[in-house]
């Protein structure tokens, strides 16, 4: 089986190419990426077991999430499921990677596609290489503990070369090496290795090489036998900042400082104005980037209040002023396509909103004539961005940021007049978990003119908190599926 098998993907005629946000420079127009219609996935012939599908197989899905509250559910949506993804995350690995290359963040990306490469025998090449683009190496470790594990990976000596075919594992590594070569670059910079990810050097390298993160993806995807149909939700080559105004009128900037602020040890920079800056950085120092963060996702439930409830989230450019970003094209046009579209279960304000405070989602969501059911995962839980928020504050809450016009104030006070929508465009149903500590008032919730479902997941073990599971996501759709199809 060759693990470099392509589906087959026609062109969507009159489509722009992916591209210019306000990071980018213009491109020339051309064929855009489409996402897999029912027909080419039927093509590509995954076998129906490896999912747990809705009742109605041919149900196709717009899943907008973060990279790791959706990982769970993913089979839920079948194989014909378009995953939007932020690319804003500055935690983590991504944050080590921002800092010293720039770049997108790929560090939600990653996680999504190493979750949707199919199963297969523990034996098989295709198991070796998801052991090793989903290695980390350890973040309980020194800087010299860490370069050497990595320095064994990128020579080809580590043992996570083996079972790998050479053919593939001399390209893989050749973008490892390419990555290297980008630190080496910018060794002033003392890139930190702990606690680093080998999916994400190896996902970042392919972004620099090609200059394009759809490319990346879809080698990713290629090398991994995986149909996963993923979308950054902006296509650029620079790094993207989201910022969060408080109703106090406090900012915030960043996606840690927002959902989980890390403390840092002091430290002294000693690079100068004079320093020659990085030919893929030049804006390279303007905003402050902090080093390596390392987020446990055990300290989520524990966090320390903010100051007030976030008012809005928007996004800015390298000398802090706001801007208004283009979602990436192939994301508009799959709301035109597909049935369902899906508000995950994640976290609100960091990996939600930045998919949605885009102009001309809004238009795209309410004057789909496609989708059939538009579903919100209420969280089980509040977390530090939405402390207090009860059932009807996370719908009032997503409305609100999609009727926002989210464009440039233009000069003498004129603005583009914008449609605002009732919620119903943006949500009809409302699936939350039985035992919820979220307040869920379902009179208030079906005067807002969405449908409530309780369903009952599974118990998350540390934290004795309900979950959403792939079986409580199947029926859930599957119930107000047949609803319609009774309406």
């Amino acid at each position: 089986m060759s693990y470099f098998t392509l589906s087959p993907n026609p062109p969507n005629a009159g489509a722009d190419s992916p591209g210019s946000s306000v990071f980018d420079l213009p491109i020339q127009p051309g064929l855009a990426q489409t996402t897999p219609d029912r027909q080419s996935c039927a093509i590509a012939g995954h076998p129906a077991e490896q999912f747990e599908s809705p009742s109605r197989e041919d149900t196709s899905f717009v899943v907008i999430s973060g990279g790791t509250g959706c990982n769970s559910i993913c089979s839920a949506f079948g194989h014909l499921a378009c995953y939007i993804l932020p690319v804003s995350d500055d935690g983590g690995s991504s944050s080590e990677i921002i800092r010293v290359l720039g770049g997108p963040s790929i560090g939600d990306i990653r996680s999504r596609l190493v979750r949707l490469i199919p199963p297969v025998d523990p034996s098989s090449p295709l198991e070796a290489i998801r052991n090793l683009l989903a290695y980390r190496l350890p973040a309980q470790c020194t800087e010299r503990e860490a370069r050497d594990e990595w320095r064994d990976i990128v020579e080809g000596r580590s043992k996570l070369w083996s079972g790998i075919p050479n053919d593939r594992k001399e390209m893989i590594r050749g973008f490892l090496v390419y990555f290297e070569s980008e630190i080496l670059k910018r060794a002033h910079k003392s890139f930190s290795f702990v606690n680093g990810s080998i999916g994400n050097y190896f996902l970042s390298a392919s972004q620099a090489f090609f200059r394009s993160l759809p490319s990346a993806i879809f080698l990713f995807s290629s090398i991994t036998n995986s149909q996963a149909n993923i979308l950054p939700v902006i296509v650029t080559n620079h790094t993207v900042t989201i910022a969060a105004e408080l109703e106090n009128g406090e900012r915030l900037v960043g996606q840690c400082e927002i959902s989980h602020p890390v403390r840092q040890e002091l430290r002294i920079d000693v690079s100068t104005a004079s320093e020659p800056g990085s030919p893929v950085d030049p804006l390279d120092g303007t905003l402050p980037r902090s080093r390596n963060v390392l987020f446990q996702a055990e300290g989520k439930h524990h966090y320390e209040p903010l100051g007030a409830r976030i008012s809005r989230l928007f996004y800015i450019n390298a000398y802090g002023s706001e801007i208004h970003p283009s979602p990436n094209p192939d994301y508009i046009s799959s709301l035109s396509r597909h049935d369902v579209l899906v508000y995950s279960c994640g976290s609100l304000w960091t990996s939600i909103m930045p998919c949605l405070a885009l102009k001309g989602v809004a238009n795209g969501i309410a004057r789909s004539r496609s989708l059939k059911a538009k579903v919100l995962l209420l969280n089980s839980a509040n977390d530090r961005e939405t402390d207090g928020y009860t059932a009807v504050d996370y719908i009032r809450t997503i409305t609100r940021t999609l009727n926002d016009g989210h464009h440039a104030r233009a000069y003498g006070g004129l603005s583009k007049a914008d449609t605002t929508y009732p919620i119903s465009a943006f949500i009809t149903h409302l699936v939350y978990l039985k035992g919820t500590t979220v307040d869920v008032d379902v009179r208030a919730v079906i005067a807002l003119g969405v449908r409530c479902i309780e369903v009952g997941g599974s118990v998350d073990e540390r934290t004795q908190l309900p979950q959403f599971d792939a079986p409580c996501v199947s029926r859930a759709i599957r119930d107000i599926l047949d609803t319609i199809g009774e309406e």
